[in-house]
């Protein structure tokens, strides 16, 4: 790994640390801050496949707006691989808190996101949100830990 790879990987973690503390906070211009405004989405919840712009920025605001308070948001055993101007990560991303019914939710999801660097910035311009599924059942598993 070249010294240009270490401090790609190194800017890349400190905007998934921005965007952690973006999302504790409720911020979604510091949510936003961090995808290009074309990013692909394959979010956790339908339709299949989500754009950028505003419908992309809405449905962040109402992730926000269904939690009471701070919404608690962890990266646990984050990978970054970084080339010249495009990279991915993953990671077991954690979201918890009290939804606005009172009721507590904790649940680790899969997290996938690519990058690439323009202006000598990194942007998500896609990601990936998913978490385990029963085949049997064809239901999400939702209360596995890592």
């Amino acid at each position: 790994m070249t010294l240009d790879n270490c401090t790609d990987e190194a800017a890349i973690r400190a905007l998934l640390d921005g965007f952690v503390k973006a999302i504790r906070g409720k911020d979604i211009h510091g949510v936003m801050s961090v995808f290009a405004p074309d990013v692909v989405s394959f979010d956790f919840g339908p339709p299949l496949q989500h754009g950028g712009g505003e419908p992309f920025r809405k449905r962040w605001q109402e992730l926000f707006d269904a939690y009471q308070g701070a919404i608690d948001y962890e990266i646990r055993d984050l990978s970054v691989d970084a080339g010249d101007d495009v990279a991915f990560s993953h990671s077991l991303n954690r979201v918890s808190g009290t939804l606005q019914n009172g009721q507590k939710s904790d649940r680790w999801l899969r997290f996938t996101a690519c990058y690439r660097k323009t202006n000598g910035d990194w942007l998500i311009v896609h990601e990936q949100v998913s978490a385990p599924v029963d085949v049997k059942s064809g239901k999400a598993v939702l209360d596995l830990k890592p």
